[in-house]
């Protein structure tokens, strides 16, 4: 038995380590440029490089492959400042190759390490997300020897990065485990103290000792079960809720203490009615509370309805255009072979008739051609001589009827080979303007949603950038707050506005603090508004990307605070879909 589990662990280990040799053989290759065409929209090439490379940081390519990540990102802004020079299109179009061509080689080099060194990247993920970030000095020091380790992939020095991803693990395992508990616990810690400092222990004691009994639970476990990560952090999250439900509950009770029951009732109906103007539903303040609170709660459950069916119903629209999208070709083909064949039955009956006729005449010529002969009393050979010029003037006139023939049709292929380059680049022209005027349109009807102090509209080529000016998340987190519903509901409608558009959720913060967690910070809250659009339906998962891109383009100087409030920013770059006909 121990031999079998033996050789079954060296089958194993043997099989990893090919899988290694081979993703490092294809990520040493050579860097491979394909052309990429720029001719016909400059802009838009250089937008798909942009638009990957956002991509690219989701996919964390910028730390798993940094130094080819960062090449590409060189090639890009090489080639944005080509096109803002008037350089050439060969140029610029060796540039954004290379461009694609560096990030292609950064995804092959990131796929090597999501194998070779899985264990150190789920480390770090999982301490990135505890909030690790924040001890600077700590994290930057882990993070270089994360990042060495990448660089060893990049060299195609595997043996290292496999040997020493351990340490590396452990290292982030480490800081994890501190943060959850400065972070998570010391949150715990801090709302607890406020619920005593507004009076928990008089109006809610036995609440209070349960709060503090569960967060020494969490401390013990812990500290105790430091793999266990999931019910850590559940536990944990657990905690500060109720924490943080003690502080509210003894701070409305507090409020109530100094009401009269009238204010409290009147307090709880304003409360009440404000849920139904904006559900748009029936006013019941002459009815008890409970029927006012199923009021709000039918009219909330109905809305849930109607959205459920909209959204089947335009699930069932999508699949009936798919469906005609289908037929339409084959409709198509069916009309083509009918053409084809009642083309070939009129052929076949010319023929017939051409040939019927050329019989006839050839029987009346030879009838004719004897006829004369016996007049005139020509020998026979006479005859036959004067048939067979005849013959030589009928084939003669035959060829060159036929030479007619062929320059007529040749010169009407090249007609109509013209024609139908010219109605090509008649039709692309129009399809062109078409797009341009419908994204005007789009454009403007999408920006006319938000009000200056929302959200900042501009174009970017054949693209529209949606700055949430308004959108505000709590210091240090990525939680998308009530508040910014509103803003987030124009912000969908102004996507539905585009129909099926890709979008990138750009997040990007101030210099304050450090690089690592502004990357962070940024990644998280674009990420935040992702999942908020892909949980209302707005979007397909494929179609949106988040990038965070922390401090790294600014729009004013990080030395002011009003510089700092401008950084500190949610982009939505929008990209219409661009139908073209076939």
């Amino acid at each position: 038995m121990n031999w079998t589990k033996t050789i079954r662990k060296i089958v194993t280990q043997t099989t990893f380590t090919l899988a290694l040799l081979l993703l490092a053989a294809c990520a040493g290759q050579p860097l491979k440029i394909e052309p990429v065409a720029v001719s016909d929209s400059p802009t838009a090439a250089i937008t798909t490089l942009e638009t990957n490379l956002a991509a690219g940081v989701q996919e964390q390519l910028n730390v798993l492959s940094p130094d080819w990540f960062a090449k590409a990102e060189r090639s890009l802004a090489a080639a944005q400042n080509t096109v803002k020079q008037g350089g050439e299109l060969t140029e610029l179009g060796e540039i954004v190759s290379r461009g694609h061509a560096e990030l292609k080689q950064a995804q092959e080099i990131a796929r090597t390490a999501r194998v070779a060194i899985a264990e150190a990247i789920k480390a770090r993920d999982m301490a990135r997300t505890a909030g690790a970030t924040s001890f600077t000095e700590e994290y930057t020091e882990i993070e270089e020897d994360f990042l060495k380790l990448t660089r060893k992939i990049e060299d195609n020095n595997l043996g290292y990065a496999q040997k020493n991803q351990k340490k590396v693990a452990e290292s982030f395992h480490a800081i994890e485990i501190k943060a959850i508990k400065k972070h998570t616990l010391g949150e715990v810690r801090d709302l607890i103290a406020e619920a005593e400092k507004v009076g928990a222990s008089k109006m809610a004691n036995g609440m209070l000792k349960d709060v503090q009994a569960e967060l020494m639970d969490v401390d013990a476990f812990i500290s105790a079960n430091p793999y266990a990560k999931e019910e850590m952090l559940t536990r944990a999250a657990t905690s500060r809720f109720n924490a943080a439900r003690l502080v509210e509950i003894v701070k409305q009770g507090n409020a109530f203490a100094e009401m009269k029951p009238l204010q409290i009732s009147l307090w709880v109906e304003n409360m009440l009615k404000d849920a139904v103007d904006k559900l748009g539903a029936a006013d019941m303040r002459d009815r008890s509370f409970e029927t006012q609170e199923a009021n709000v709660l039918e009219s909330i459950a109905s809305l849930v309805v109607d959205r459920n069916f909209l959204d089947e119903q335009s699930k069932i629209q999508k699949a009936e255009i798919a469906e005609l999208k289908e037929k339409h070709p084959a409709e198509l083909a069916q009309l083509k072979t009918q053409h084809d064949e009642t083309v070939s039955q009129l052929k076949t009956q010319y023929e017939a008739d051409r040939t019927a006729l050329q019989n006839r005449y050839d029987t009346e010529i030879s009838a004719l051609v004897k006829h004369v002969a016996s007049l005139e009393g020509k020998s026979r050979a006479e005859s036959e001589k004067l048939e067979k010029l005849m013959v030589e003037k009928r084939a003669e006139r035959e060829r060159l009827e036929a030479e007619k023939r062929a320059d007529r049709e040749r010169l009407e292929a090249e007609k109509q080979s013209e024609q139908t380059r010219l109605e090509a680049e008649r039709r692309s022209a129009e399809e062109k303007l078409e797009a341009e005027r419908s994204f005007a349109k789009k454009y403007q009807d999408a920006s006319g949603l938000f009000s200056q102090d929302e959200a900042e509209c501009y174009k970017q080529g054949q693209q529209m950038v949606i700055r949430l000016r308004s959108m505000n998340f709590p210091v240090g987190q990525s939680v998308i707050m009530p508040a910014n519903y509103t803003l987030l509901s124009k912000m969908q409608r102004a996507v539905r506005i585009f129909g099926e558009p890709t979008m990138v959720i750009e997040g990007h913060t101030d210099s304050t603090g450090s690089p690592e967690a502004n990357n962070l910070l940024s990644q998280q809250r674009a990420e935040a508004v992702r999942q908020y659009l892909l949980a209302n339906g707005v979007v397909r998962s494929d179609q949106v990307v988040a990038a965070g891109f922390g401090a790294k383009r600014p729009l004013s100087p990080n030395t002011t605070a009003e510089g700092r409030a401008v950084n500190r920013r949610i982009d939505v770059v929008i990209t219409p879909v661009q139908n073209t006909t076939p």
